[in-house]
């Protein structure tokens, strides 16, 4: 199956601020980073899903009036981090979680770990449909998770490609890529 990860647009949020889940809007320049991701992505999807979070529904919105969102594509959940900034989190919290984030959860929030279950969980659904080509408008964690599993790299390494806003990353999945990590 052809999936086209796509990332959502420019959030309206100051640099710096930790947001994971929270429900942003976007920059005013919305309307020109959506046609430049739909110049991206080539004709027609069998299916498109997405996180339910504003920041990709509009997004989804203006790609297709045919859509399904999932919990499961939201993006990683910082607990009683968000909306905080980066530099006022103490580091007697973040210091373990950057240690090990895949297997540290934040307070109130989720591991790494716990993201990619529920991650690997959709896909899994997804790959035994019977689709062609879909379309996945998502989160930066989501999109770093399923390339891990792509390329067959542990999750402390999801971090290593870099992902802009509006990026679409096409990938080839079957069932086999969600059976190990």
């Amino acid at each position: 199956m052809e999936v086209y990860l796509i990332r959502h647009t420019t959030p309206h949020i100051e640099k710096g601020v930790c947001y994971g889940q929270s429900d942003l809007d976007l920059v005013e320049t919305w309307q020109e980073e959506f046609q430049t991701v739909a110049g991206k992505l080539p004709g027609q999807f069998d299916a498109y899903y997405t996180s339910p979070l504003k920041r990709c529904l509009h997004l989804t919105m203006h790609l297709t009036e045919d859509f399904s969102t999932d919990h499961r594509l939201m993006e990683f959940n910082f607990g009683d981090w968000e909306m905080k900034k980066w530099d006022d989190i103490p580091k007697a919290h973040i210091d373990p979680w950057m240690k090990d984030f895949v297997n540290v959860t934040v307070p109130s929030g989720e591991s790494m770990a716990a993201m990619n279950d529920r991650v690997k969980a959709f896909f899994s659904e997804l790959v035994a449909k019977d689709y062609k080509r879909v379309a996945v408008i998502t989160h930066s964690v989501v999109i770093r998770i399923v390339l891990c599993h792509v390329e067959g790299l542990p999750l402390t390494r999801a971090f290593e490609r870099p992902l802009t806003y509006g990026d679409v990353v096409k990938v080839e999945l079957n069932e086999q890529v969600f059976t190990s990590n």
